[in-house]
């Protein structure tokens, strides 16, 4: 009796949505931790480590559950679809806090911001105002997201590129 090959978006259902989930945990806890406002970037470091892990488990698990068999098609279509899936999951969250939970939280950001600016001596007031254009286009809704869904998915096509290159057995 075969085996019946694994669906890849099964797996790539199940651990993008854990990704996603991880992602949208992180944001809780730097929002609550009051984190987000003071602009630390060390929870975004959990998350840089934290993509990668699960893109590479998710193949290799895909792998194992297909008789030990990975093609690289394969191991792309599970990696990017785990770094798309994730980023969606991400957005919806996005939107409920910009819209629901808290719809101030992208101007006081956005006034931090330019507070600490101000405070470095190496910038104009010109350099501090083109900064806050450019923060404020990543903050429209449409345009951050699809780049975060852009970016998402090519660093999943990459690192999908290198688990796939590295586990690939089609005998």
């Amino acid at each position: 009796m075969e085996n019946e090959k694994p669906t890849t978006g099964k797996f790539a259902t199940n651990y993008g949505l854990i990704l996603g989930l991880v992602m949208v945990t992180i944001a809780v806890v730097t929002y609550v931790t009051g984190l987000a406002l003071e602009g630390a970037q060390w929870p975004n470091i959990i998350y840089y480590i934290v993509f990668p892990v699960i893109i590479f488990y998710a193949i290799s698990q895909y792998k194992k559950a297909n008789a030990n068999l990975l093609s690289l098609g394969d191991a792309l279509k599970v990696g990017l679809a785990i770094a798309v899936i994730s980023a969606l999951v991400f957005v919806v969250y996005g939107l409920l806090f910009n819209y629901v939970i808290d719809p101030e939280f992208s101007q006081q950001a956005l006034e931090v911001a330019k507070e600490k600016m101000l405070e470095n001596p190496n910038m104009t007031e010109q350099q501090v105002e083109q900064s806050i254009e450019w923060i404020e286009k990543f903050q429209n809704p449409i345009f951050g997201f699809s780049i975060w869904i852009a970016f998402s998915a090519i660093f999943g096509l990459i690192y999908s590129l290198i688990a796939g290159l590295i586990m690939k057995n089609d005998n």
